[in-house]
């Protein structure tokens, strides 16, 4: 489809054409950054893992990936009480895990969840790496 030399009105308009393909010639320049699926405790002390949920997916966002914490999405209208839309809400984010290029731990904590989403990215061959609190990574065999 591409940008049109007209506009709406379809009169000739080569400012706002020279414009719109300059941001379309910068956007192309940008590297694409990879998606990052974001492990951490959500059960428990739900406002306190959420806030640190927040805390990792800034960090990987100024390490230049797109993050993607699904129990910072699916709660927000799934209710992660009832055991069913929780199960639901993990399928959801194993499906979207596939898209992901890293899986990233954070915490020495290894709740139920957590160990689901590390299991499957072992059987998709996806890296996972591991993170303190402190968003420092660590070595884990």
């Amino acid at each position: 489809m591409g940008i049109s030399k007209f506009n709406a009105e379809g009169y000739y308009d080569p400012t706002a054409y020279e414009a719109l393909k300059h941001v379309e010639r910068e956007a192309n320049k940008q590297p694409s950054w990879p998606l990052v699926f974001i492990c951490s405790p959500y059960a428990g002390d739900t406002e306190r893992n959420i806030r640190k949920a927040q805390r990792f997916c800034r960090f990987a966002v100024s390490k230049k990936y797109i993050p993607f914490a699904p129990h910072l999405l699916f709660p927000q209208f799934m209710d992660d009480d009832d055991k069913h839309q929780r199960n639901l809400g993990l399928l959801f984010g194993i499906v979207l895990m596939s898209k992901c290029s890293e899986l990233w731990v954070f915490g020495c904590e290894i709740t139920k969840g957590m160990s689901i989403e590390i299991e499957k990215a072992k059987k998709l061959r996806i890296p996972i790496r591991y993170f303190s609190n402190l968003c420092e990574e660590v070595c884990y065999k």
